[in-house]
């Protein structure tokens, strides 16, 4: 049987008995479009000659195995899973030869063809162990090593990899073959292959310090007019000049090459100077601004990685964050310090803190510096913790311990483990040494320990209305750990006279700072003062903590957030609403009803969208009643915010496509209907292709559109992205039908991408249609086990919580999951799925239940 797990103990035995000295990799792609043939010759020492180990490899069909000259028998030697090398010499050579197989989830060597040209696109995805369903190796980050790739492709198609100049020549009637010369040692992971017929843009940047740069765009031709060469470019360029002046050192590689490809299973991944992205963020239609900043901050994410990652490699995934949380805290940095994306860092307070604080809530939750056995747990461990949290956290650090300190600490690090790798200890280490400050503690209460703090002022007042005490309580969060320290800033705000049309400016009256050690602090500086209309805390985000309310601040906020004037304490204001909301402290109805009232004052686009997003996500989770009224409520908004905005401006665009999956009367669906069909325009509104299949799943949904005109639309619409946007649609259409057909497509199809999994579940699992998927309650446990026996281990996660029946959420649902999880051995990424989900449930449970709009907090708020 084959054994496709791999874990940290088993990668430390092989990395303490091998060193792998190169890979010479073969590929051919002039196949039938199933397979690939795939030539492997693998050089490594053995510490221990006479041991015996394993390669890894994943494969359509073993033709030969070659150990230092022996054949070795294919069907003895190979599991499906490993190769059993037997009897190792000091030096080894292997080879094997495979067929291996294109993937269609994108992950391993995926596949797939455009349907509007027939066009081809191949890509690569290996992180975290998908290499080894592409070509034999050692499967660990911990064994390094120069790769040789030989590419053998149909003539006309493109190669890219790692490594800059290939080689081309004939390789055959119709074929060419591309020989890219050996990569610096590098992790397996970390390689990458992109072929196809793919439009390129070659250009080269200089950077300050004289470095020459090789720099390569790709796409596939039907995007080539929206490749928007020039914005990609310009970041790429402003990154690698700020990257390397802040590292006071080159860029580390020999091209930067980035190729935007369909059907990808992440956003981004930071292979070695080729980094592959999803295609979905070029936009052949119209989007809001903050599409380009959250493009922007995937570039200097991925960018970032080059060196946390790339040329630093953790030595095995429970220091996942080394990678991650750098390239998160990293790419925010430089965004607002070398973009015109200024706000970077508010937009991470409301949209990657958000994400951190839910996950860190939830019973999975984890520390940011993990304790990973497996690559199971692995892979579940690419999170809100291992990014924002981690991300967060060394904000914190960076002003512990000083910039200067904490970025010389880095660059000795990066010194001292290049392309090698390293470890928690590694980096404390450095750090310590540059700044001269003890760690230990810092790491055991923020990186070692999981959860986040909860933050709530305390205070009493005196008949004056001016406080006589105030003190900051902190109270371990889920059950987590004992108080950690905090450095914050305090606000205290107060509401100036409105004109009629507001309810008048919230001005900033005192910022304080805070250090908060223990249960309580104690804060006599702010004796005295006046008990505003708002107290704000952690009013500069540079803290990680949930924080709550007093009664006035909380109605403060209901009535007027949108009247903070600094978009960092709106985006901390906003946070802490939105997570009322998950943890049902706030119910749907007075948190939808929030937003009806204070969008229309929100000048940045950035939390308009965020918000947009997570209210959709809540409404999910709400009653049918529940979410049928905060529906209306918002579409209500929507439509007369649309009627008022400035013509062509991203808040009108913003607002048409929340009435897109909004609109509920009979006078919004025709307005909707409307601008489909063209008979009704608003000025300066462009309806695209984005929002003409939003507005028709809405359609489609409320039973006033089927399949005729989905074909229509479909005829349209010449996108290779159409056919899943008419597939969404046939999933919303309310029949039993069209139901099972969307479930069929789901849970049993390999047709979907991951992009493709999240649109058309939206469309198949509507809040409204909870009758229509009662059926699909027990179905979900029935074939769940199949599912996740047969897909890739990021796509069986995607597809586990986009067909979890939320809609049937109730006492019953919480416990069927508790029965099917003590019903026999799971694997462990399921049951913590599973985990996640009941919990979920549970939430949306008590957040139904709330007789009022708010939940009691057990924290004594304010006294006297």
């Amino acid at each position: 049987m084959a054994v496709t797990e791999i874990t940290r103990d088993e990668t430390r035995e092989r990395a303490a008995l091998l060193q792998v000295e190169s890979y010479d990799i073969g590929l051919d792609f002039t196949g039938d479009g199933r397979v690939f043939r795939s030539e492997s010759v693998i050089r490594f020492s053995c510490r221990e000659p006479g041991a015996a180990s394993y390669a890894d490899l994943i494969a359509e069909q073993v033709h030969e195995i070659t150990l230092n000259g022996t054949v070795l028998d294919p069907a003895a030697a190979w599991d499906g899973a490993r190769i059993a090398l037997p009897g190792l010499a000091a030096g080894n050579e292997l080879r094997v030869v495979a067929d291996c197989r294109y993937s269609s989830d994108g992950t391993g060597m995926h596949r797939a063809v455009d349907s509007t040209d027939g066009k081809v696109y191949l890509y690569t995805k290996f992180e975290p162990a998908y290499a080894r369903r592409v070509f034999a190796n050692f499967e660990q980050p911990d064994l390094k090593a120069p790769f040789t790739f030989h590419v053998t492709v149909p003539e006309g198609w493109t190669v890219l990899s790692n490594q800059p100049g290939p080689e081309t020549r004939q390789a055959g009637p119709g074929k060419a073959g591309w020989h890219f010369p050996p990569t610096p040692v590098i992790s397996t992971y970390l390689t990458a292959v992109v072929a196809g017929q793919y439009e390129v843009v070659r250009a080269e940047h200089v950077t300050p310090a004289g470095q020459q740069i090789p720099l390569a765009l790709a796409c596939r031709a039907s995007l080539a007019a929206h490749l928007d060469a020039g914005d990609v470019l310009g970041i790429t360029r402003q990154g690698l000049d700020f990257y390397t002046g802040l590292f006071r050192g080159s860029y580390p590689f020999a091209q930067y090459a980035q190729a935007f490809v369909p059907d990808y299973s992440a956003g981004a991944t930071e292979n070695v100077g080729c980094v592959v992205f999803t295609d979905q963020v070029l936009f052949p239609y119209r989007v809001t601004d903050s599409m380009y900043e959250v493009r922007a901050m995937m570039i200097l994410h991925e960018m970032a990685h080059m060196w946390f990652g790339d040329l630093v490699t953790m030595r095995w995934w429970d220091d996942l964050w080394l990678n991650e949380s750098f390239a998160e805290f990293s790419a925010t940095l430089s965004s607002a310090e070398c973009t015109r994306f200024t706000g970077a860092w508010a937009t991470f307070s409301i949209s990657r803190k958000t994400w951190a604080y839910q996950q860190d809530q939830l019973p999975s939750t984890h520390p940011v510096a993990a304790d990973v056995g497996t690559l199971s747990q692995a892979v579940a461990n690419f999170d809100g913790i291992s990014y924002a949290k981690g991300a967060a956290v060394l904000q914190q650090l960076a002003a512990l311990v000083g910039r200067e300190a904490f970025f010389a600490g880095i660059r000795a690090y990066f010194a001292e483990h290049a392309f090698g790798n390293a470890t928690l200890a590694d980096l404390l280490s450095a750090l310590e040494a540059s700044s001269g400050q003890s760690l230990s503690d810092w790491s055991g209460a923020w990186l070692q320990t999981a959860g986040p703090s909860l933050l709530l002022a305390e205070f009493e007042t005196g008949p004056d209305g001016r406080f006589t005490s105030f003190a900051i309580v902190q109270e371990a969060r889920a059950g987590h750990p004992e108080p950690r320290p905090h450095h914050i800033s305090v606000g205290l705000y107060r509401r100036e006279a409105g004109n009629g049309a507001t309810s008048g400016r919230l001005a900033l009256v005192q910022r304080t700072e805070a250090d908060i050690a223990g249960p309580r602090t104690e804060m006599p500086g702010l004796t005295g003062q006046a008990q505003p209309d708002l107290i704000l805390l952690n009013d500069d985000d540079r803290g990680y903590a949930v924080i709550r309310f007093d009664p006035r601040s909380l109605r403060t906020l209901t009535e007027s957030v949108s009247e903070l004037g600094d978009p960092l304490a709106r985006a901390v204001a906003w946070t802490a609403l939105i997570d009322m909301a998950r943890q049902a402290e706030l119910s749907l109805p007075a948190f939808a009803g929030i937003l009806a009232s204070q969008l229309s004052g929100e000048p940045a686009i950035v939390i308009v969208d965020v918000l947009h997003s997570v209210i959709a996500q809540l409404i999910r989770l709400a009653s049918p009643a529940d979410a049928a009224r905060s529906t209306a409520e918002l579409a209500t908004a929507a439509a007369r915010l649309l009627d008022d905005a400035a013509p062509g401006s991203d808040h009108q665009l913003a607002w048409a496509q929340l009435l897109s999956w909004t609109a509920t009367t009979p006078g919004q669906l025709d307005l909707i209907s409307g601008l489909l069909d063209g008979s009704v325009s608003v000025a300066g509104l462009s309806v695209q292709a984005s929002l003409r299949w939003a507005m028709l799943r809405r359609l489609a949904g409320s039973g006033l559109a089927g399949d005729a005109e989905i074909d229509a639309e479909l005829a349209r619409d010449p996108a290779s992205s159409a056919r899943r946007h008419a597939l969404a649609c046939r999933a919303a259409i309310p029949d039993a039908v069209h139901k099972e057909a969307a479930w069929q497509l789901l849970a049993h199809g390999d047709e979907l991408g991951t992009d493709g999994v999240l649109e058309v579940s939206r469309g198949f699992a509507l809040p409204g249609h909870a009758a229509l998927l009662a059926p699909y309650a027990e179905r979900y446990f029935a074939e769940l086990p199949g599912i996740w026996a047969s897909r890739g281990e990021h796509f069986r996660v995607a597809l586990g919580q986009a067909l979890f029946p939320i809609t049937a959420a109730s006492p019953e649902l919480v416990a069927r999951i508790d029965e099917f999880l003590v019903s026999g051995e799971h694997d462990p990424g399921l049951v913590r799925l599973l985990t996640e989900q009941r919990d979920v449930t549970q939430r949306a449970l008590r957040s139904r239940s709330l007789a009022g709009p708010v939940r009691e907090n057990p924290v004594r708020q304010t006294a006297g």
